[in-house]
C-alpha cells in the first residue's frame, strides 16, 4: 500500500496551527466530494470513477472497494487531527488550562481548515466493523486527551464544572460541529473562530483563575 499523503498522516504537519491547501490524490478527492454531496450510501463506485475520468477497473486497481475509500479518508483525517492535537498538547506544557485551550484551538482550526474531511465524520456509521474499530480507537484517544485536561483542571480548581466528563464531551462535540457549517467566505477566519471557541469552551467548564501561593 502506498504511503498516505501528508494531509492524512499524523506527522503530516510542521506546525499544528499552519495549514496548506488540501491536496489528495484524484480518486480520494473525488470520493470525498461525492460522499459530501450524496452521502456514502448514495454514491456508487461508478460515480466516483466518472468524476475522476477513469474506468471502474482502474479505480479498483488503486482501491479495493468503496468501503476502502471511506475508511482511508476517515481514518486518515482523524489521524491527521490527532497528530496535530498531540503537538498542541506537547507545546502547551503541563498546565491543564493551557492544554485544554490548545486542544480546543487545534480542533476548531482543523474543523475549519479541513471542513470537507472533518464533516465526513458523520459517515463513520457506514464503516464496516473492522474499520470502525480502528477508527473508534483513534477517536477514543482524542476524547481522552480532552477529558484528561478537563479532569486535571477540575482537580486543581481551575475548572469548576461538577461534570467534567460531560463537559469534555460537550466541548468536543461543539468543536467538531464547526465542520458542518463553517465557510471560508464567512466573516471569521479559522484563527478568529478558534479564539472565540476557546473562550466559549473555557466558560463551559467553569474556568476561573486560581490564586497562586506567594
Amino acid at each position: 500500500m502506498a504511503e498516505p499523503v501528508a494531509a492524512l498522516r499524523a506527522d503530516g504537519h510542521t506546525d499544528w496551527r499552519t495549514y496548506e491547501p488540501l491536496e489528495l490524490p484524484p480518486i480520494l478527492a473525488a470520493a470525498l466530494a461525492a460522499f459530501g454531496e450524496q452521502g456514502y450510501h448514495g454514491t456508487s463506485v461508478r460515480v466516483i470513477a466518472r468524476r475522476v475520468g477513469v474506468t471502474v477497473p482502474t479505480l479498483y486497481y488503486h482501491h479495493r472497494n468503496k468501503q476502502a475509500l471511506l475508511a482511508e479518508l476517515l481514518t486518515g483525517s482523524l489521524r491527521a487531527a490527532l497528530g496535530r492535537c498531540r503537538s498542541a498538547v506537547e507545546g502547551a506544557g503541563p498546565e491543564p488550562v493551557a492544554r485544554f485551550s490548545a486542544l480546543v484551538e487545534c480542533l476548531v482550526l482543523y474543523a475549519a481548515h479541513r471542513a470537507p474531511l472533518a464533516a465526513l465524520d458523520a459517515e463513520a456509521r457506514s464503516l464496516e466493523p473492522e474499520n470502525l474499530a480502528r477508527y473508534a480507537a483513534e477517536r477514543d484517544e482524542l476524547k481522552a486527551m480532552l477529558h484528561r485536561a478537563v479532569q486535571d483542571g477540575a482537580d486543581l480548581g481551575d475548572f469548576t464544572t461538577a461534570y467534567p466528563v460531560d463537559a469534555g464531551r460537550a466541548v468536543l462535540t461543539m468543536c467538531v460541529s464547526v465542520a458542518d457549517w463553517y465557510r471560508p467566505e464567512g466573516p471569521l477566519t479559522p484563527e478568529a473562530l478558534a479564539r472565540r471557541y476557546v473562550g466559549i469552551a473555557l466558560a463551559s467548564v467553569g474556568h476561573r483563575t486560581r490564586r497562586r501561593a506567594r
